[in-house]
């Protein structure tokens, strides 16, 4: 099978496209505008594969995209402006590339005939979940202009479902971490942070909730729905590891030998989401179920960054 992936240079992107190599025998074609947050160092050791191609392209370019798609099997849609903190600040880049891009992407796997499509969402399309744990099928209450502009993409590409029986199928995470992430958001924040002696940002009273997963089972999830998923559905995936972030802060501090000294309680998020949770019956009933736990994945993580500083150090250079 040959996979088109948007997005594939950022976080999540790259880590799937690794996960496809070690345990498939697909091709990949990747394309990526490379905004700040997509780097061409995050796919440096996919280079050399016979099985990889990469495309500098915008999905908000229909030429491009469709010139670039054409001739394979599968689309995984990973590309998104995904900071919260960038959104609030500044929401045009996340309604143009989230929303009107979507809908390219959409609309040219339609046009191309594509036989399977994955749009990749958030959990926090939900909101606040201040109990239990968000379904499928629950109302959308996104809370920020970045959960609104997914909350939009999703309904876009569900709509290719319904009107033109394109065959879509669409996940929703919770927060992913690990190799590649960038330094704006908190693990690696925390941890490159941590490792260069400074201190940890921590919003409000650090009570606000998360569900961590480990990047890997999340691109194993993601293969699953891509190949088993019913056409039309919706997969939550998340790891249950919901964590307060002083916890996640305390777990850091741990690892790296740090006390609470290198911690800073800073002014709260606006609009800041509580908690949430998603549940991952669905996803289950696929026969997915994570691999690491929250500790087991940190330890790997911290020590992914403390031996990677190449990667890391200038993108940090550039804030």
């Amino acid at each position: 099978m040959k996979i088109f992936v948007t997005g594939g240079a950022g976080f999540i992107g790259s880590n799937y496209v690794r996960w496809v190599f070690e345990n498939t025998d697909h091709e990949v074609t990747v394309l990526d505008a490379l905004t700040y947050a997509g780097n061409l160092s995050t796919m440096k050791d996919l280079d050399d594969s016979p099985r990889f191609k990469f495309i500098k392209g915008n999905i908000c370019q229909p030429q491009d995209v469709e010139a670039a798609m054409k001739g394979h099997d599968a689309v995984v849609h990973f590309a998104a402006e995904s900071h919260v903190d960038r959104s609030i600040q500044g929401s045009e880049d996340f309604i143009l590339t989230n929303c009107f891009g979507t809908n390219v992407i959409m609309d040219t796997a339609r046009k191309l005939g594509i036989s399977r499509v994955l749009h990749i969402g958030t959990d926090e399309v939900y909101g606040s979940v201040e109990i239990g744990s968000s379904k499928e099928t629950d109302p959308l209450e996104p809370r920020s202009p970045y959960s609104a502009s997914k909350a939009g993409s999703d309904l876009i590409a569900l709509s290719y479902f319904s009107t033109h029986g394109l065959p879509v199928v669409v996940t929703r995470c919770t927060n992913n971490f690990g190799p590649y992430q960038y330094p704006e958001k908190a693990i690696p924040l925390f941890t490159t942070n941590l490792l260069d002696g400074k201190k940890i940002p921590l919003y409000g009273d650090g009570l606000n909730e998360r569900d961590w997963i480990y990047v890997d089972d999340h691109c194993s999830g993601v293969h699953l729905v891509l190949e088993k998923g019913e056409v039309g559905n919706i997969y939550n995936i998340g790891a249950g590891n919901e964590t307060p972030n002083r916890v996640l802060v305390d777990k850091l501090l741990a690892l790296l030998g740090k006390d609470e000294s290198s911690v800073e309680y800073v002014a709260d998020r606006l609009g800041h989401d509580r908690r949430y949770s998603v549940d991952i019956t669905k996803v289950t009933a696929l026969g997915w179920k994570r691999k690491r736990s929250l500790d087991e994945a940190l330890e790997e993580t911290v020590k992914w960054y403390r031996d990677n500083r190449w990667w890391w150090e200038p993108l940090k250079g550039k804030k």
